[in-house]
């Protein structure tokens, strides 16, 4: 039977979400975790893989096992063995082909900037400059639908496409901080950091609106702004279809 897992988690502490070897990951302490509350080697699929210190609001991954689970008492458990830093809020059957990664059909991140200080916030990236969002919000219609994203994605990986569909790109000011909040069917690595690198590059006047569009066409990392930290940046939402 194919179980789903539904999680979140700071990942200020990981080397990301995948596993691999001699490093803390997300992954890694879901697999310890569940072999030894289930007493077989568990090997879970993640619905993406976030990059070192990016947060999850909402993260899915799947794992097989023979027997039937009480859900709750699982859940119960698994917060109790897991560190501070992870959470888990359900467990739930789904039908055996469901894929967390491959059945989602849209993922959304969000980017927190500020142009004040906040020493109780880590988790925000402080930028030294006058922000214009109109000018920000621009330039999100050039990220709108199907484009090849080679321009914002970290060189020599191993996708089979750079292309992306990007249902909603916005800027939106929350008393001091500025939230970019983008959706879509699938993420290159590092493709959002480098996005809001390049349209802080625009609210600052240092490039143009019209320059993101050149940038996407040129399919150039080199022609991106620059990759913003990772700690500003969460994964707040995973969709599928009801059919699960």
């Amino acid at each position: 039977m194919r179980y789903f897992v539904e999680l979140s988690y700071n990942g200020t502490n990981y080397h990301g979400w995948q596993k691999q070897p001699n490093v803390h990951t997300v992954q890694g302490e879901l697999n310890k975790c569940l072999s030894v509350l289930l007493q077989k080697e568990i090997e879970l699929m993640g619905a993406g893989r976030t990059d070192t210190g990016v947060h999850a609001m909402q993260m899915f991954a799947h794992f097989d096992y023979d027997l039937h689970i009480d859900s709750q008492k699982l859940v119960d458990k698994m917060n109790s063995f897991l560190p501070n830093d992870i959470s888990v809020s359900k467990v739930f059957k789904v039908k055996e082909y469901s894929h967390a990664r491959f059945s989602a059909t849209s993922r959304t991140y969000q980017y927190f900037v500020s142009e004040k200080k906040d020493i109780f916030n880590p988790n925000i990236y402080l930028v030294y400059k006058d922000l214009d969002i109109a000018k920000m919000n621009e330039a999100c219609k050039y990220l709108m639908g199907e484009h090849d994203f080679t321009s914002f994605s970290k060189v020599h990986t191993d996708t089979f496409t750079n292309n992306c569909i990007i249902t909603k790109a916005v800027w939106e000011k929350e008393g001091d901080i500025f939230v970019f909040t983008i959706s879509a069917n699938r993420f290159l690595r590092n493709m959002v950091r480098s996005v809001v690198g390049t349209f802080l590059d625009v609210g600052s006047g240092k490039i143009n609106v019209s320059d993101v569009k050149n940038i996407i066409d040129k399919k150039d990392r080199c022609e991106a702004g620059i990759s913003v930290p990772a700690k500003a940046l969460f994964l707040i939402q995973i969709c599928y279809s009801e059919n699960i």
